[in-house]
């Protein structure tokens, strides 16, 4: 009997793709949420379908267990997302989108301060150290402190220090690099 063709002895065959038997139950149940973090740290949904993307074909390559699926997708979608936004690597793209808006915008102006404050909120996100920027992103998405400590290795009580200490760094960002009027 003939072997399978193999690529350079790793024993998979050729084509042939190895694919997590609960991969797609798991997207069903996360996909929502994860685009949802994603979104809430780069303000753009399209951006966050391409994090969600990577983000579950790194699960998919991993060997996490399902039921734990849920916040490791969580913290994988918010280093994600906040490295995107540290890169810009797609900055100019989003520059370009945001132009393209609605025919009808109900006020101008309106929309225009709107977007400056998310961006420089965005901005100063991506300044904050990595951990407290991952604490607050996820605190602010939603998870309980026992959520964020569970999914970052942290201990609960700490957290609520690390979001406070987060929000200070934050808004001195803010106001440091504030236009003054």
């Amino acid at each position: 009997m003939a072997r399978p063709r193999t690529e350079r002895g790793t024993g998979m065959s050729r084509g042939r793709v190895d694919v997590r038997t609960d991969l797609e139950q798991v997207f069903r149940s996360n996909y929502a949420g994860v685009v949802a973090v994603a979104a809430r740290v780069l303000g753009s949904r399209d951006q966050a379908e391409d994090v969600a993307q990577e983000v579950f074909l790194s699960f998919g390559r991993s060997s996490v267990p399902a039921d734990e699926a849920g916040g490791w997708l969580t913290v994988a979608a918010t280093h994600t997302a906040l490295n995107l936004l540290r890169s810009g690597r797609r900055r100019s793209a989003r520059e370009e989108n945001a132009c393209d808006g609605p025919a009808v915008v109900p006020d101008v102006a309106d929309l225009v301060i709107t977007r400056e404050e998310r961006s420089a909120v965005r901005a100063a996100l991506a300044r904050l150290p990595h951990k407290q920027a991952v604490t607050l992103v996820l605190r602010h998405s939603g998870l309980s402190y026992a959520e964020v400590a569970s999914a970052l290795d942290l201990s609960p009580g700490s957290v609520g220090t690390t979001v406070r200490r987060a929000e200070s760094v934050l808004l001195k960002e803010l106001n440091r690099h504030a236009s003054p009027e």
